[in-house]
C-alpha cells in the first residue's frame, strides 16, 4: 500500500509539473499595443521662458564664440524649444532652443521658464 501512496503522489507530482511547463511553454495571443500618431501629452516645446537678466544675447549656437543674432531685455518672452548641454573642460552649461522674434540659442540661466504661455505672461508682468 505504501509503494502505491508513493507512487500515485509521484505520478500526480509529475502531471502537476508537465502541466506547469505546458502552461508556461503556451503562447497566448498578445494585441499589440499601439501608441497614437501624436501622443495628447506630447508638445513641440519645453515651455516658454521670460528673460530674468537685463538684457542678453541671443546667438546662431549654443556656444560662447558664437555669432550673436541680436539680443533680449528681461520680461522677453519667448518658447523654449530644446536644451542642450554644453561641456567645456570641468564645466557645463544649459543652453536653450528659443523662439522669439527671432530662433536662437541663450544660456538657460537667464530665464524663468514656465509650463504654459499664461504663466509666463503673468511672470512678465510682475517684472
Amino acid at each position: 500500500m505504501r509503494l502505491t501512496v508513493n507512487s500515485a503522489l509521484g505520478q500526480a507530482f509529475l502531471f502537476l509539473g508537465l502541466l506547469a511547463l505546458c502552461a508556461c511553454a503556451a503562447k497566448k495571443e498578445e494585441t499589440p499595443v499601439v501608441p497614437p500618431v501624436t501622443s495628447p501629452l506630447s508638445r513641440d516645446y519645453i515651455g516658454f521662458g521670460v528673460i530674468t537678466a537685463s538684457y542678453t544675447h541671443i546667438t546662431q549656437d549654443p556656444s560662447e564664440d558664437s555669432v550673436s543674432l541680436g539680443y533680449l531685455r528681461r520680461g522677453s518672452l519667448v518658447r523654449v524649444l530644446r536644451r542642450q548641454v554644453v561641456r567645456t573642460g570641468d564645466s557645463s552649461v544649459t543652453w536653450v532652443l528659443a523662439e522669439g522674434n527671432q530662433q536662437g540659442w541663450l544660456k538657460e540661466e537667464v530665464m524663468e521658464i514656465y509650463d504654459n504661455e499664461s504663466q509666463a505672461k503673468t511672470a512678465t508682468t510682475e517684472q
